[in-house]
């Protein structure tokens, strides 16, 4: 018993992170006896756990957004039907959650506080194994590390004595070491692969959250140190920021220079890009490095329930919208876009704007299920309930099944899947750090690296100077024109793939994208919506059934999604605070002291 205690127990229980623990019970997992992992089968099946933890899932409620296809909700992306807290600058520390990942990392350091054990040491199935483990544990950190910034890392599980257990915060960079430095080991270990068939970690995917997580740490401190908030580590230096996004450059390059990934491109670029977001099985698919996977019985999702009528109290921002490109590679400014709002759907089509616009976002015609041809005119403004009531005016396509064959309106039975990593992403974060080292050295090699992404749906190369957008209204108006390029191609090629939030985060951009902003939706007084929506109740002093921007008289007016009621000053995200999350009361009192309170909470 006293070995069990020592290697299955780590810092979590001693600072009570979660609920309480058992200090007699084995981690979850397949074991055989008290002398775990003795063969590669017991390790591969006591690492299944975390294939359903360690991933981004997918779905969609009405109105609350979640999983890929509805967490931008929590940015300037995608709105609900309520304010989001955290935007509005509302949060308070009764919010603040247990930072339940601490207990897998318990469960990952047990595992591999045990590999000993094998009698399968250095054979290809242990090597893949223990590059899971190290992939997952970097995982689960890189999750709180968002979240919360400073953490204790834990790597060897520790006896229950108090004393060993109260460990304090590191620094920031400390631990975005520690987490590379997990990646790299997984890099060692894990296998090539050529495809995500078998829906495992493979070396690609290391490299590629590698790459997320330099670029991340990198990008973080860049910002947040230029503008002197509480919020980057005080040790840090230039060269230190310049490590991290080459080492997000070179994790990036790792995968590009294998030559095995392509983006999807059969010729189609009024369709390719959508595709790979409504293909259950993206086993062979060459842009797909790794995915889970629905199968709309077993295991399923509501993404096709709440989006197949272009629903979901859900709707897709203006402002999302207006930072797509025209066709030829210019801003959509000015007259252009006042005279494509006015006949509604037209600001949309491929035939005006970047093709991957259409495929996001529903376009008149547009069919959306299998059991009815093209129905799709307006927006669904007036919905029969909230799963099939739009609230912004632009519909979420992206992600919906057309052709599924499935359970089209039942809870829990679609089948759209969850990629984790694709190329694209890849592409992104090698174009993104080389932007930021030096762009205009390496403004070649960043139109090399997108230009992928921009021929398959039949977009121009990047030509910084005929994209950059200088209208004084463009939020990033100011910004050198190569990182300007790279941010709004990671927006587009990305947008409502719930990544959004992680970017404005680490862009320290509250500033310029959410403080006194608010989400707006199409033009409806000033378009044809108004005529097509007679019945809507607007300007009324109660029980108004739409909200507009503006006041009455105004010629163009915009949906307000959210009643405004107490937010007329746009949104009061706390620049001071609201970059991370509170921590729990209980964790400064359990730990004496050790672990302070986040800045401004």
């Amino acid at each position: 018993m006293k070995m069990k205690k020592k290697y299955i127990f780590s810092l979590v229980a001693g600072l009570a992170l979660t609920s309480c623990y058992d200090l007699n019970r084995e981690p979850e997992g397949v074991l055989s006896s008290s002398t775990p992992f003795t063969t590669t089968g017991e390790m591969s099946s006591y690492l299944d756990q975390f294939y359903e933890s360690a991933v981004r899932a997918q779905g969609v409620q009405a109105g609350g957004g979640v999983g890929i296809a509805g967490i931008d909700v929590n940015s300037d992306n995608m709105t609900g039907p309520s304010v989001n807290q955290r935007l509005a600058g509302r949060l308070s520390k009764s919010s603040a959650a247990s930072l339940g990942n601490y207990t897998y990392i318990r469960r990952v350091n047990f595992f591999l506080n045990n590999l000993d054990n094998c009698n399968q040491a250095g054979s290809p199935a242990y090597n893949q194994c223990v590059g899971e483990g190290y992939y997952f544990r970097a995982w689960y950190y890189y999750q709180m590390f968002i979240d919360y910034g400073r953490l204790a890392w834990v790597e060897t599980p520790l006896d229950p004595d108090l004393a060993l257990m109260n460990l304090p915060r590191e620094n920031r960079t400390v631990i975005a070491d520690k987490i590379l430095a997990d990646l790299d080991q997984a890099i060692h270990y894990l296998g090539e692969r050529s495809n995500s068939s078998s829906m495992r970690v493979h070396r690609d995917v290391a490299r590629a959250l590698k790459s997320e997580v330099a670029l991340f740490e990198g990008t973080w401190e860049k910002y947040h140190k230029a503008k002197n908030d509480p919020f980057f580590d005080p040790t840090v230096t230039d060269a230190k920021i310049n490590d991290y996004l080459t080492q997000a450059a070179a994790a990036a390059k790792e995968v590009m220079d294998r030559g095995v990934w392509r983006i999807y491109n059969t010729g189609n670029p009024n369709n390719d890009y959508r595709v790979i977001f409504e293909t259950t099985d993206l086993g062979n698919n060459s842009e797909v490095l790794w995915y889970k996977k629905y199968d709309g019985d077993e295991i399923g999702n509501n993404v096709n329930r709440y989006l197949n009528q272009g629903g979901g109290s859900l709707g897709v921002s203006a402002s999302l919208v207006d930072d797509y490109l025209t066709a030829d590679g210019k801003p959509f400014v000015g007259a252009q876009r006042e005279a494509a709002q006015k006949v509604w759907g037209n600001e949309l089509l491929p035939t005006l704007r970047d093709p991957r616009l259409a495929q996001t976002v529903a376009t008149p015609g547009q069919q959306l299920r299998p059991d009815e041809g093209p129905n799709y005119t307006f927006p669904p403004l007036i919905g029969t309930s909230a799963y099939n009531n739009n609230i912004t005016g632009f519909s979420l396509l992206k992600h919906v099944q057309i052709s599924y064959t499935g359970s089209l309106d039942a809870e829990f039975k679609g089948a759209t899947p969850a990629i984790q990593f694709r190329y694209a992403d890849v592409l992104l974060n090698y174009a993104e750090a080389l932007a930021e080292l030096n762009g205009a050295a390496n403004a070649n090699e960043i139109i090399s690296a997108l230009h992928p992404l921009r021929d398959r749906v039949g977009m121009p190369d990047v030509d910084f100077d005929r994209e950059y957008n200088t209208d004084p209204e463009y939020p990033f108006a100011g910004l050198d024109k190569y990182v300007q390029a790279v941010r709004r191609e990671r927006r587009v090629e990305k947008a409502c793939e719930g990544r959004r939030l992680e970017d404005i985060l680490r862009w320290a951009a509250a500033d310029e994208l959410i403080i006194g902003k608010w989400h707006k939706g199409a033009l409806f007084v000033g378009s044809n919506l108004k005529d097509a929506f007679p019945t809507l109740v607007f300007d009324q002093p109660e029980r108004n059934t739409i909200y507009l921007t503006g006041t009455p008289g105004d010629a163009m007016r915009y949906i307000n999604p959210v009643n405004p009621a107490g937010y007329e000053g746009g949104w009061q995200f706390n620049p001071q605070r609201d970059y991370l999350l509170p921590l729990q009361d209980r964790m400064i009192s359990l730990t004496g002291g050790l672990w302070e309170q986040n800045p401004g909470w």
